[in-house]
Protein backbone atom coordinates (compact mmCIF):
# COMPACT_ATOMS: atom_id res chain seq x y z
CA UNK A 1 0.00 0.00 0.00
CA UNK A 2 0.87 3.51 -0.48
CA UNK A 3 -0.31 6.42 2.15
CA UNK A 4 0.14 10.00 3.59
CA UNK A 5 1.62 9.60 6.62
CA UNK A 6 2.31 12.10 9.61
CA UNK A 7 5.29 11.41 10.70
CA UNK A 8 5.45 14.81 13.06
CA UNK A 9 2.67 17.43 14.26
CA UNK A 10 3.89 19.68 12.22
CA UNK A 11 0.94 20.02 10.20
CA UNK A 12 -0.36 19.48 6.27
CA UNK A 13 3.19 20.33 4.79
CA UNK A 14 5.34 17.42 6.86
CA UNK A 15 3.10 14.97 5.35
CA UNK A 16 4.90 12.46 4.06
CA UNK A 17 3.95 9.93 0.70
CA UNK A 18 5.18 6.17 0.86
CA UNK A 19 5.14 2.31 0.87
CA UNK A 20 4.44 0.48 3.71
CA UNK A 21 3.35 -3.29 4.39
CA UNK A 22 -0.55 -3.92 3.11
CA UNK A 23 -2.26 -4.21 6.48
CA UNK A 24 -4.16 -7.72 7.41
CA UNK A 25 -6.97 -6.88 9.17
CA UNK A 26 -7.73 -8.73 12.59
CA UNK A 27 -10.51 -10.98 13.64
CA UNK A 28 -13.29 -8.43 13.84
CA UNK A 29 -12.20 -5.90 11.19
CA UNK A 30 -12.01 -5.45 7.22
CA UNK A 31 -9.99 -3.95 5.05
CA UNK A 32 -10.75 -1.38 2.75
CA UNK A 33 -9.31 -1.05 -0.84
CA UNK A 34 -10.08 2.88 -0.74
CA UNK A 35 -11.57 5.04 -3.55
CA UNK A 36 -12.56 8.04 -2.13
CA UNK A 37 -11.65 10.22 1.43
CA UNK A 38 -13.01 13.86 2.01
CA UNK A 39 -11.55 16.84 4.13
CA UNK A 40 -12.71 17.54 7.03
CA UNK A 41 -12.03 20.09 9.65
CA UNK A 42 -10.79 17.24 12.18
CA UNK A 43 -8.00 15.93 9.29
CA UNK A 44 -6.28 19.41 9.74
CA UNK A 45 -6.88 19.71 13.51
CA UNK A 46 -5.13 16.02 14.37
CA UNK A 47 -1.68 16.56 12.18
CA UNK A 48 -1.64 19.68 14.53
CA UNK A 49 -1.58 17.53 17.12
CA UNK A 50 -4.75 19.99 18.16
CA UNK A 51 -8.01 17.08 17.45
CA UNK A 52 -9.72 15.53 20.77
CA UNK A 53 -7.33 12.70 20.41
CA UNK A 54 -3.77 12.35 19.36
CA UNK A 55 -3.17 8.65 17.42
CA UNK A 56 0.46 7.68 18.31
CA UNK A 57 3.09 8.91 15.51
CA UNK A 58 3.65 7.85 12.58
CA UNK A 59 -0.47 7.70 11.84
CA UNK A 60 -2.31 7.92 8.15
CA UNK A 61 -4.98 11.10 8.32
CA UNK A 62 -8.52 10.65 6.98
CA UNK A 63 -11.20 10.19 9.07
CA UNK A 64 -13.38 9.94 6.41
CA UNK A 65 -13.59 7.06 3.17
CA UNK A 66 -15.67 5.02 0.90
CA UNK A 67 -14.39 2.32 -1.10
CA UNK A 68 -14.66 -1.62 -1.47
CA UNK A 69 -13.97 -4.30 1.01
CA UNK A 70 -10.77 -6.78 -0.06
CA UNK A 71 -10.58 -8.51 3.31
CA UNK A 72 -12.50 -9.87 5.94
CA UNK A 73 -11.71 -10.47 9.60
CA UNK A 74 -12.25 -14.37 10.43
CA UNK A 75 -15.25 -12.80 13.09
CA UNK A 76 -17.51 -10.56 10.62
CA UNK A 77 -19.98 -11.79 9.43
CA UNK A 78 -21.86 -9.22 7.98
CA UNK A 79 -19.41 -7.99 5.40
CA UNK A 80 -18.05 -9.61 2.91
CA UNK A 81 -15.19 -8.86 0.23
CA UNK A 82 -16.36 -6.45 -2.37
CA UNK A 83 -18.73 -4.73 -0.45
CA UNK A 84 -19.28 -1.09 -1.43
CA UNK A 85 -18.59 0.83 2.56
CA UNK A 86 -18.05 4.20 3.94
CA UNK A 87 -16.27 4.46 6.88
CA UNK A 88 -15.71 6.70 9.66
CA UNK A 89 -11.99 5.55 11.46
CA UNK A 90 -10.54 8.68 12.65
CA UNK A 91 -7.67 8.28 10.49
CA UNK A 92 -6.50 6.24 7.65
CA UNK A 93 -8.32 7.51 4.63
CA UNK A 94 -5.56 9.18 2.89
CA UNK A 95 -3.90 5.93 1.71
CA UNK A 96 -4.69 2.96 -0.87
CA UNK A 97 -6.16 0.72 1.75
CA UNK A 98 -7.23 0.42 5.60
CA UNK A 99 -7.98 -1.48 8.06
CA UNK A 100 -10.99 -0.86 10.37
CA UNK A 101 -12.81 -2.39 12.86
CA UNK A 102 -16.16 -3.42 11.11
CA UNK A 103 -18.73 -1.39 13.57
CA UNK A 104 -17.07 1.59 12.01
CA UNK A 105 -17.92 0.60 8.72
CA UNK A 106 -21.55 1.14 6.71
CA UNK A 107 -22.78 -0.73 3.80
CA UNK A 108 -24.10 1.73 1.18
CA UNK A 109 -27.24 1.37 -0.71
CA UNK A 110 -27.05 -0.08 -4.25
CA UNK A 111 -26.20 2.42 -6.68
CA UNK A 112 -24.62 5.17 -4.05
CA UNK A 113 -21.85 6.80 -6.04
CA UNK A 114 -18.16 6.74 -4.27
CA UNK A 115 -17.50 10.05 -4.19
CA UNK A 116 -20.95 11.51 -1.97
CA UNK A 117 -20.65 8.39 -0.11
CA UNK A 118 -16.95 9.94 1.14
CA UNK A 119 -18.58 13.11 2.11
CA UNK A 120 -21.57 11.87 3.26
CA UNK A 121 -21.32 10.38 6.67
CA UNK A 122 -19.67 12.57 8.64
CA UNK A 123 -20.74 15.68 8.20
CA UNK A 124 -24.37 15.00 7.67
CA UNK A 125 -24.04 12.22 10.30
CA UNK A 126 -22.71 15.30 12.48
CA UNK A 127 -25.49 17.40 11.65
CA UNK A 128 -28.35 15.34 11.85
CA UNK A 129 -27.47 14.21 15.70
CA UNK A 130 -27.62 18.58 15.93
CA UNK A 131 -30.55 18.81 14.76
CA UNK A 132 -32.89 16.75 14.76
CA UNK A 133 -31.45 14.79 18.09
CA UNK A 134 -29.62 17.86 20.47
CA UNK A 135 -32.09 20.49 19.40
CA UNK A 136 -35.21 18.30 18.53
CA UNK A 137 -35.50 20.83 15.25
CA UNK A 138 -39.66 20.86 14.74
CA UNK A 139 -41.29 22.13 11.48
CA UNK A 140 -41.39 25.16 11.43
CA UNK A 141 -39.06 26.14 13.57
CA UNK A 142 -36.04 28.75 12.04
CA UNK A 143 -32.40 27.89 11.84
CA UNK A 144 -29.73 29.88 11.99
CA UNK A 145 -26.48 28.30 10.54
CA UNK A 146 -23.02 29.86 10.80
CA UNK A 147 -20.36 28.89 8.28
CA UNK A 148 -23.78 27.69 6.09
CA UNK A 149 -21.33 27.02 3.33
CA UNK A 150 -18.63 24.77 4.61
CA UNK A 151 -18.35 20.86 5.00
CA UNK A 152 -20.86 20.49 8.27
CA UNK A 153 -22.93 23.26 7.82
CA UNK A 154 -24.24 23.05 3.96
CA UNK A 155 -25.28 19.32 5.44
CA UNK A 156 -27.20 21.28 8.38
CA UNK A 157 -29.01 23.91 5.47
CA UNK A 158 -30.12 20.75 3.65
CA UNK A 159 -31.30 18.52 6.59
CA UNK A 160 -33.05 21.58 8.33
CA UNK A 161 -34.79 22.12 5.22
CA UNK A 162 -35.75 18.52 5.31
CA UNK A 163 -37.07 18.65 8.52
CA UNK A 164 -39.43 21.19 7.66
CA UNK A 165 -37.86 24.33 9.08
CA UNK A 166 -37.31 27.87 7.50
CA UNK A 167 -33.10 28.13 7.38
CA UNK A 168 -31.08 31.93 7.27
CA UNK A 169 -27.36 30.49 6.13
CA UNK A 170 -24.55 33.20 7.18
CA UNK A 171 -21.66 33.33 5.37
CA UNK A 172 -18.35 35.10 4.54
CA UNK A 173 -19.42 36.07 1.12
CA UNK A 174 -21.70 36.53 -1.19
CA UNK A 175 -20.43 34.12 -3.40
CA UNK A 176 -20.58 31.57 -0.52
CA UNK A 177 -24.16 33.26 0.73
CA UNK A 178 -25.24 32.53 -3.28
CA UNK A 179 -24.05 29.16 -3.14
CA UNK A 180 -26.38 28.58 0.38
CA UNK A 181 -29.29 29.62 -1.81
CA UNK A 182 -29.04 27.08 -4.30
CA UNK A 183 -29.02 24.53 -0.83
CA UNK A 184 -32.04 25.62 -0.70
CA UNK A 185 -31.44 28.09 2.40
CA UNK A 186 -34.46 30.91 2.29
CA UNK A 187 -32.56 33.77 3.16
CA UNK A 188 -28.56 34.41 3.44
CA UNK A 189 -26.54 36.96 5.79
CA UNK A 190 -23.23 37.86 4.19
CA UNK A 191 -21.13 38.52 8.18
CA UNK A 192 -18.24 40.44 6.22
CA UNK A 193 -20.38 42.68 4.92
CA UNK A 194 -23.84 43.20 7.41
CA UNK A 195 -24.74 43.61 11.24
CA UNK A 196 -25.42 39.97 12.15
CA UNK A 197 -27.80 40.89 14.58
CA UNK A 198 -29.31 43.56 12.93
CA UNK A 199 -30.09 40.97 9.78
CA UNK A 200 -31.34 38.38 12.55
CA UNK A 201 -33.96 40.99 13.55
CA UNK A 202 -35.27 41.90 10.22
CA UNK A 203 -35.65 38.29 9.25
CA UNK A 204 -37.11 37.36 12.21
CA UNK A 205 -39.23 40.27 13.18
CA UNK A 206 -37.38 40.42 15.88
CA UNK A 207 -38.06 37.25 17.16
CA UNK A 208 -34.30 35.82 17.22
CA UNK A 209 -33.73 31.89 15.33
CA UNK A 210 -35.24 29.08 17.32
CA UNK A 211 -31.61 26.80 16.72
CA UNK A 212 -28.52 28.43 16.60
CA UNK A 213 -25.88 25.82 14.70
CA UNK A 214 -22.66 26.99 15.58
CA UNK A 215 -19.52 24.77 13.55
CA UNK A 216 -17.74 28.20 13.80
CA UNK A 217 -17.54 30.05 17.11
CA UNK A 218 -15.17 32.84 17.37
CA UNK A 219 -16.66 36.45 17.12
CA UNK A 220 -20.04 35.75 16.14
CA UNK A 221 -20.47 33.23 18.69
CA UNK A 222 -22.05 36.11 21.00
CA UNK A 223 -23.92 38.50 18.69
CA UNK A 224 -25.66 35.10 17.63
CA UNK A 225 -26.80 34.23 20.79
CA UNK A 226 -27.78 37.33 21.87
CA UNK A 227 -30.47 37.00 19.20
CA UNK A 228 -31.90 33.83 20.12
CA UNK A 229 -35.25 33.03 20.42
CA UNK A 230 -37.37 32.44 23.98
CA UNK A 231 -36.00 28.55 24.62
CA UNK A 232 -33.41 28.94 22.14
CA UNK A 233 -31.38 25.96 21.48
CA UNK A 234 -27.65 27.12 20.81
CA UNK A 235 -25.70 24.39 19.19
CA UNK A 236 -21.75 24.23 19.58
CA UNK A 237 -20.42 22.03 16.94
CA UNK A 238 -17.03 23.29 16.21
CA UNK A 239 -14.65 26.02 16.25
CA UNK A 240 -13.29 26.67 12.61
CA UNK A 241 -12.45 30.31 13.21
CA UNK A 242 -9.81 28.68 15.73
CA UNK A 243 -11.24 30.92 18.92
CA UNK A 244 -13.37 29.00 21.72
CA UNK A 245 -15.92 31.84 22.37
CA UNK A 246 -16.52 32.39 26.24
CA UNK A 247 -20.46 33.35 26.49
CA UNK A 248 -22.14 35.14 29.02
CA UNK A 249 -24.38 32.76 31.09
CA UNK A 250 -26.42 35.70 32.16
CA UNK A 251 -27.56 35.83 28.23
CA UNK A 252 -28.73 31.71 29.03
CA UNK A 253 -30.84 33.06 31.66
CA UNK A 254 -32.77 35.64 30.47
CA UNK A 255 -33.60 34.04 26.62
CA UNK A 256 -34.41 30.90 28.83
CA UNK A 257 -31.87 29.32 26.37
CA UNK A 258 -29.69 26.11 26.58
CA UNK A 259 -26.32 25.62 25.51
CA UNK A 260 -26.00 22.13 23.59
CA UNK A 261 -22.90 20.32 23.27
CA UNK A 262 -22.37 18.44 19.96
CA UNK A 263 -19.91 15.88 19.71
CA UNK A 264 -21.52 12.87 16.63
CA UNK A 265 -18.03 11.23 17.48
CA UNK A 266 -18.70 10.44 20.83
CA UNK A 267 -22.45 9.84 19.59
CA UNK A 268 -21.26 7.08 17.00
CA UNK A 269 -19.36 4.83 20.23
CA UNK A 270 -21.90 5.85 23.16
CA UNK A 271 -25.23 5.02 21.10
CA UNK A 272 -24.82 2.66 18.41
CA UNK A 273 -28.58 2.06 18.02
CA UNK A 274 -29.72 6.03 17.59
CA UNK A 275 -26.61 6.73 15.00
CA UNK A 276 -27.81 3.56 13.06
CA UNK A 277 -31.41 4.93 12.74
CA UNK A 278 -30.05 8.42 12.17
CA UNK A 279 -28.13 7.33 9.06
CA UNK A 280 -31.36 5.11 7.83
CA UNK A 281 -33.00 8.41 7.58
CA UNK A 282 -30.12 10.27 5.95
CA UNK A 283 -29.70 7.64 3.49
CA UNK A 284 -33.68 7.55 2.63
CA UNK A 285 -33.26 11.40 2.82
CA UNK A 286 -30.45 10.99 -0.47
CA UNK A 287 -32.49 8.25 -2.38
CA UNK A 288 -35.62 10.95 -2.07
CA UNK A 289 -33.25 13.65 -2.81
CA UNK A 290 -33.15 15.68 0.16
CA UNK A 291 -30.26 15.63 0.59
CA UNK A 292 -26.59 15.72 -1.34
CA UNK A 293 -23.26 16.58 -0.45
CA UNK A 294 -22.10 19.55 -2.22
CA UNK A 295 -18.29 18.82 -3.65
CA UNK A 296 -16.27 21.49 -3.74
CA UNK A 297 -13.65 19.72 -5.46
CA UNK A 298 -12.32 16.32 -6.67
CA UNK A 299 -9.00 16.23 -6.15
CA UNK A 300 -5.94 13.39 -7.11
CA UNK A 301 -4.79 12.20 -3.54
CA UNK A 302 -1.51 13.04 -5.02
CA UNK A 303 -2.83 16.88 -4.53
CA UNK A 304 -3.35 16.32 -1.36
CA UNK A 305 -1.76 19.40 -0.09
CA UNK A 306 -3.68 21.38 -2.39
CA UNK A 307 -7.24 20.17 -0.37
CA UNK A 308 -5.64 21.12 2.88
CA UNK A 309 -4.58 24.47 1.97
CA UNK A 310 -8.35 25.02 0.38
CA UNK A 311 -9.89 23.99 3.88
CA UNK A 312 -7.30 25.61 6.18
CA UNK A 313 -7.98 29.31 4.32
CA UNK A 314 -11.75 28.40 4.38
CA UNK A 315 -11.75 28.46 0.58
CA UNK A 316 -14.04 25.27 0.49
CA UNK A 317 -17.75 25.36 -0.42
CA UNK A 318 -19.28 21.76 0.94
CA UNK A 319 -16.51 18.83 0.80
CA UNK A 320 -13.18 18.65 -0.83
CA UNK A 321 -12.69 15.16 -1.90
CA UNK A 322 -9.81 13.28 -2.62
CA UNK A 323 -10.06 10.53 -5.11
CA UNK A 324 -7.59 7.42 -5.50
CA UNK A 325 -9.05 5.49 -8.02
Amino acid sequence: MHAWFCDSLDGPDALVWREAPTPEPGPKEVRIKVAAASLNFPDLLIVHGKYQFRPPLPFVPGAEFSGHIDAVGSEVKHLKVGDAVTAIAGTGGFGTHACLPAAQVIPLPPGFPLTDAAAFAFTYGTSHHALMDRAALQPGETVLVLGAAGGVGSAAVQIAKAAGAQVIAAASTDEKCAACKAMGADATINTSTESLRDALKALTGGHGPGVVYDAVGGALAEPAFRSIAWRGRYLVVGFAAGDIPALPFNLALLKGASIVGVFWGEFVKREPAAFAASMAQLMRWYSEGQVKPVIDALLPISELATGYSRLGGRQVKGKVVMTLE
